[in-house]
């Protein structure tokens, strides 16, 4: 099995070195030499070019991480390598399967769209997928090639800008909170580096034990809230605030 990466920006070297597979053979293409060489310092078995046809020529799956406006010249110079792939995967925002059928001119290939977020470079990612044309063993290669990266959900493309809300943004907004809640702490009397590590621990066990229980949220606010407690206090203040009235209008505001 060859795997093509096109493009080694951010997004296109974090799933380069997260990938997973023994029997895939994997090839990097990129214009500019230091990101190619950032990912082979990663992982060196890699092969990188600054050709996109090298990397593709050949390639069972097609991984195309590049920016929406990139997209229609990179399809038009690899059309023949596309045409030929079992998979084609976009990764620039905005290009869904049917975009990507349009642009590539046939309806051979399996298409995947995926809309992950920066924690994938750390194999904690959030990404949501949607398909196009793809069966249950062709899915079921791609998503476990990229389990390295974190978690995968397959929703409809009309959920797709839900899901870019959510969880691509959404780390944005994860980190706005983490600064908010430790500049709380450094005026009661943490130090900055103490707080933020205190603040990001406390986010990681609230999501641990949402996904170990399987509760709702409300359910854990509930087990920390005890009556007349400092910490229903806390809430209440952050509520008159406007503190879930903003989480939800930034949500919303980020569609496209």
């Amino acid at each position: 099995m060859k795997t093509a990466v096109i493009g080694a920006g951010n997004m296109g070297s974090a799933i380069a070195v997260a990938l997973r597979n023994a029997d895939t053979d994997i090839r990097v293409s990129n214009p500019s030499q230091p990101k190619l060489d950032r990912i082979r310092s990663h992982r060196p078995g890699i092969h990188t070019t600054n050709s996109n046809r090298e990397a593709a020529d050949g390639a069972d799956i097609i991984i195309l991480a590049v920016k929406p406006w990139v997209m229609p010249a990179v399809i038009e110079e690899l059309r023949d390598e596309l045409q030929n792939a079992r998979a084609i995967v976009s990764v620039a925002a905005g290009i869904e399967p049917a975009d990507l059928a349009g642009l590539v001119g046939s309806d051979k290939p399996a298409y995947f769209y995926l809309i992950p977020n920066t924690a994938v470079a750390v194999g904690e990612g959030m990404t949501f997928y949607c398909t196009q044309g793809a069966d249950e063993k062709i899915e079921k290669i791609i998503t476990d090639m990229l389990s390295g990266t974190g978690k995968l959900i397959h929703v409809t493309p009309r959920e797709m800008t839900a899901g870019m809300a959510v969880a691509s943004c959404g780390m944005a907004y994860a980190m706005r909170y983490i600064r908010a809640a430790a500049q709380g702490g450094v005026e009661l009397g943490l130090r900055p580096s103490t707080a933020t590590a205190a603040v990001a621990q406390t986010l990681r066990g609230a999501a641990a034990l949402l996904e170990s229980r399987g509760s709702h949220p409300e359910e854990e606010i509930d087990r920390v809230t005890t009556p007349g407690g400092v910490t229903i206090k806390g809430l209440n203040a952050m509520e008159a605030a406007g503190f879930s009235a903003a989480v939800v209008a930034g949500i919303k505001a980020s569609r496209p």
